[in-house]
């Protein structure tokens, strides 16, 4: 069975597509791979999957589905890309090259951070899907990811982390990201499958939870669930959420950052 995340192709056949099919400096072409009779690209092919990713869901990027959306026999795709696990990895690249690289004018390094948080943000409420195929432990190693990791590592110039510390605070604030992407997702996804919004779903379970929830018995659930349910409009707010968990996530990282801005200024 192919396992669903990048990382999972035979890494020369992906890493000769992601560098050799795709050109770095341009996101809508790409060369032609030798060979007679190729009507289309395979940037083409990767485009036919992302469009069925962010229309239908992963499971609808199968290569038949891809072949058909590019007007190519089932078979004959295969002579773009090897294999689904391969797909995968150029549709992520594909993703990373095309987002913003914004340069980093801003001497807090909070507000850059912050700027990386919402553009991975951005990207992954835009393609939920790629919430369940990016791992952070085995990234497609194309053009895209290289130059996404290069500008997000920028953000870190001048804090005076290591190198090493570097990469791992980097990973930690994505980390979060994906964590608050798939926490979302999964709430839009309740809200559709059920066709009731979290406030109805509450209303609805309003009565039996008055009987059941003895304010003796569970002081606190009751009291601070309460309270953050008026608060937040339900048991889980997304933007609160995002707020909240970025603020901490930046102040986890504030004192190693600021001890060594500290040091470096001595």
């Amino acid at each position: 069975m192919t396992r669903t995340s990048t990382g999972a192709g035979e890494p020369s056949r992906t890493l000769a597509l992601l560098w050799e099919d795709i050109p770095t400096g341009d996101t809508q072409t790409a060369r032609r791979r030798k060979g007679p009779g190729r009507s289309v690209t395979v940037s083409q092919v990767v485009d036919a999957a992302l469009s069925l990713a962010d229309e239908e869901g992963l499971a609808a990027v199968t290569m038949r589905a891809v072949a058909e959306r590019v007007g190519v026999s089932a078979m004959s795709v295969y002579t773009y890309v090897p294999g689904k696990a391969e797909l995968l990895d150029l549709m992520v690249d594909a993703l990373y090259r095309r987002m913003p690289r914004p340069a980093w004018r801003s001497r807090s390094w909070r507000r850059r951070l912050t700027t990386v948080a919402d553009g991975n943000r951005t990207l992954l409420a835009e393609h939920p899907w790629l919430t369940e195929v990016a791992a952070l432990s085995r990234p497609p190693l194309g053009p895209g990811v290289m130059g996404k990791y290069e500008h997000e590592l920028a953000a870190f110039d001048g804090t005076g982390l290591s190198d090493v510390d570097t990469d791992a605070a980097l990973t930690h604030l994505l980390g979060f990201v994906q964590a608050h992407a798939r926490a979302a997702h999964d709430a839009a996804r309740a809200t559709t499958d059920s066709a009731m919004s979290d406030a109805d779903w509450w209303a609805a379970n309003q009565p039996l939870l008055e009987r059941a929830l003895d304010p003796q018995t569970y002081p606190r659930a009751v009291r601070i669930g309460a309270a953050a349910g008026e608060a937040q409009g339900g048991a889980w707010n997304a933007e609160h959420a995002w707020e909240f968990g970025l603020a901490r996530t930046l102040d986890g990282l504030a004192p190693l950052i600021e001890d060594r801005t500290a040091k470096g200024r001595r």
